[in-house]
């Protein structure tokens, strides 16, 4: 099977949502154009192994010259790093002429740049696309604010149930279908294995820990009238918490192994073949494949609660947006549509190994791959996004998840005293305090 080489960055929208805060109070008011001549500059991140990309793109601002013969195209690449990028971000937002026409950001980072005022709404440029109607929902409804479309997404990254298929065949474990059973399975490795963790989690690991708050009914945040208020303290969501919380147990995963484990350590921990199980992205695969437990794991969506179900996964990734000061608007979101088109997603899946976000561009990802399925199907179940208010940049910059986690696991407040605490932190933030 070839194994292609994932990008570093594939998630990007989970990790680097704190940039927004970095982003200026407000854009320029310079108002925006629609010149049908000069150039349009677009800015893509500048990822590890940037030349199959620059191919692609390559290939992208051909076609779209060859309907548009009177206007260039000028690609800059910008760090992917959230403090050089938001610097970036920041000129931009306030010298409309060093800004682009199209940028890609994380998907997390739409909101802090749409209340900015950076960004444009194409809700109505996007109406006539038709390969926008291939765009699930609950993914395009990640870059809508108050009604209004702020982006595309681009591509996706999401997490889904490692696990070592020698050491669950020599134990006669099948792969968990349910809460339940992922502990019974946990709890068997452990016992037969104690070097092993039976599945690793990790207390900072904020995006390995929400999908069962979400499995359980809960989320971070309910919004009502425009406002968010927090929600990670309702019953719900207490319930997700402790499912997840209680697997950082001795015969499990031990508390004084994984309180400190983020996510990148869990990743480490089951390429290293020291876990029988680890909750990791689509990217993750080429760490895996690279280390111990090469060619001994599958891969099946994280279970709910109840038998045969998929607990929601965090869909992150990258979106494609038009800067609100562009002076070339109609040709910056025609260049979108083709860059964010089926076919150039496919391209960039087989450059980058980037998940395309249109339905039909996945199903033929499987069919190309079926590492993929469990991804897929964990996307096509449905995803859960992050409270979409700028306020989340600093929600998360306070680790106030993760530290919601970490009390429990550690033994230094229970589940109810260390959500109500969360709740507490996160309804600052979205009053502005």
């Amino acid at each position: 099977m070839k194994i292609r080489r994932w990008t570093t960055v594939a998630l990007s929208g989970a990790v680097l949502a704190a940039t927004a805060a970095c982003a200026p109070g407000t854009a320029s008011k310079k108002n925006s154009a629609d010149e049908q001549t000069g150039t349009v500059k677009v800015w893509l991140y500048d990822e590890a192994n940037r030349a199959p990309k620059e191919k692609v793109v390559a290939d992208v601002i051909a076609e779209f010259k060859a309907a548009h013969p009177k206007v260039d195209v000028q690609v800059s690449y910008i760090p992917t790093d959230a403090g050089p990028r938001a610097e970036k971000m920041k000129g931009a937002f306030n010298d409309p002429n060093s800004a682009p026409d199209v940028v890609e950001f994380g998907n997390t980072d739409l909101f802090g740049y749409a209340a900015a005022g950076g960004l444009a709404d194409i809700t109505a440029d996007l109406a006539s696309w038709t390969e926008g109607a291939d765009l699930p929902q609950d993914l395009k409804d990640t870059t809508v604010v108050n009604g209004a479309q702020f982006g595309v997404p681009w591509w996706i990254g999401l997490r889904s149930l490692y696990y070592r298929t020698d050491v669950f065949t020599e134990l006669g474990i099948k792969a968990p279908t349910s809460y339940a059973e992922l502990v019974d399975a946990a709890k068997k490795v452990r016992t037969a294995k104690p070097d092993m963790l039976g599945i690793a989690v990790g207390g900072k690991y904020t995006y390995g820990g929400l999908p069962f708050v979400w499995a359980a009914g809960g989320d971070l945040a309910a919004q009502n009238n425009g406002a968010y208020k927090a929600a990670i303290d309702s019953p719900q969501s207490q319930a997700g918490v402790k499912a997840y919380t209680d697997l950082f147990a001795k015969d499990i995963c031990p508390p004084e192994q994984c309180a400190d484990l983020t996510g990148g350590k869990t990743v480490e921990a089951f390429a290293a073949g020291k876990a029988g199980m680890a909750i990791l992205p689509n990217s993750s695969r080429s760490a895996v494949e690279a280390g111990a437990a090469k060619g001994k794991y599958a891969v099946v969506p994280l279970p709910g609660q109840t038998p045969g179900s998929i607990a929601p996964a965090f869909a992150g990734g990258n979106d494609l947006g038009v800067m609100k000061s562009s002076q070339h608007r109609t040709l910056a979101v025609d260049f979108l549509k083709v860059l964010a088109g089926k076919k150039y997603q496919l391209a960039m899946f087989d450059a980058m190994g980037n998940l395309p976000t249109l339905a039909s561009a996945r199903a033929d990802v499987v069919a190309k791959d079926p590492f993929l399925k469990p991804f897929m199907d964990t996307l096509n179940a449905g995803t859960k996004f992050v409270p979409k208010d700028a306020a989340w940049a600093k929600i998360d910059a306070q680790a106030v998840v993760p530290t919601l986690f970490q009390k429990v696991v550690t033994g230094k407040a229970d589940v109810s005293g260390a959500s109500k605490e969360a709740a507490d932190a996160m309804n600052a933030a979205f009053g502005g305090k």
